[in-house]
């Protein structure tokens, strides 16, 4: 009882004190301890707030997020803070706080699920207007984005069962089928391109143009030179390994070639036994064909047009003719067919 009444004696003779006038030292000394305590703690609740906000280590504080943490720091995005893109709301905040020191989960949610995890503004403020790598003239994103109002994250940033992929941004070969159901490859050593291995921004309409084609089937490097000066994502981040282009059938497509169309109006890889033209499809533009010269005889003896029209050069030559027609039949000049 004695101790609690000696404290109550010690902080009414305090209060007394400071009612007496005070020196000028005193109230300097005050003052100094007031403007160390406001600006100190000032000082501390800046660092405090600019740790949080700010430094990507207050993530990984939390034992869920360090395969976040080391994948980022491996990633395109390691010069930018978590926040950059990560915009949460104080309540959101507050939430996973108190989720974490209640809750103590041991797996992150997964994420998406119709939920927009990072919004599109804030990949646009660096990608169209900061020194990031511009998407402005990408048709690619001009038709997804800016067109079709695809959110940036509904193609990049694909995260597997297994994590990979996480805050590594190039779409996976075939992510493209994701929306385009039904667009899978049938060709012949195609099927394990990636989709814009073919697609190309370098045309309106993203097919693929005569000259991507010949990338691989084509025995001319410059060519290949060509598409790389152009810089094209499709060149950049799509290129086919070299033993699939060392693979691939070789052809002579000349400037001169009767057919100057697109190689997708006859081939199509997309649908099942498409890749090479027949008959039929031959037909579909040359209707009138069968009623001139020896071509209804030829059908009938169930010829493949290609037998005699080699593809790409499809002009029947004097040279030709002497070496593809004798096969059946003794030469007889091209001029006197029809």
């Amino acid at each position: 009882m004695s101790f609690i009444t000696g404290i109550r004696d010690k902080i009414t003779q305090l209060f007394v004190r400071l009612q007496e006038p005070m020196s000028l030292k005193a109230k300097l000394l005050v003052i100094a301890l007031l403007l160390i305590i406001v600006f100190g703690g000032g000082f501390i609740a800046f660092k405090f707030y600019d740790f949080t906000q700010n430094n990507p280590k207050f993530c990984v504080g939390c034992h869920l997020m360090q395969p976040a943490y080391d994948s980022w720091a491996q990633s395109e995005h390691k010069a930018l803070n978590c926040h950059d893109c990560h915009h949460l709301t104080i309540v959101e905040q507050n939430q996973l706080l108190i989720s974490f020191v209640l809750k103590r989960p041991n797996s992150v949610p997964e994420r998406h699920k119709g939920q927009v995890i990072v919004s599109s503004k804030y990949c646009n403020s660096c990608h169209t207007e900061g020194k990031a790598a511009r998407i402005n003239k990408s048709l690619f994103h001009a038709k997804h984005v800016y067109m079709e109002q695809i959110e940036c994250t509904e193609c990049h940033g694909e995260v597997k069962p297994d994590k990979s992929g996480l805050h590594h941004f190039l779409p996976s070969e075939k992510f493209c089928t994701k929306c385009h159901k039904g667009k899978q490859v049938h060709g012949e050593g195609m099927g394990g391109l990636a989709c814009i291995n073919c697609h190309t921004d370098r045309t309106k309409d993203l097919k693929p143009g005569r000259l991507k084609c010949l990338y691989c089937h084509s025995s001319d490097d410059r060519i290949k030179q060509q598409l790389k000066d152009d810089g094209t994502m499709d060149v950049r981040f799509f290129v086919p390994d070299a033993a699939t282009i060392k693979k691939a059938k070789k052809i002579v497509f000349e400037e001169k070639s009767p057919m100057q169309f697109y190689c997708y109006e006859c081939h199509k890889p997309h649908e099942a036994g498409k890749v090479r033209p027949n008959n039929d499809d031959c037909l579909r533009c040359h209707s009138g064909i069968p009623k001139i010269g020896k071509h209804k005889e030829h059908l009938n003896m169930d010829m493949k047009c290609k037998d005699c029209h080699k593809p790409h050069v499809w002009r029947v030559t004097e040279v030709s003719a002497k070496k593809d027609c004798v096969a059946c039949h003794e030469y007889r000049s091209p001029k006197v067919f029809i």
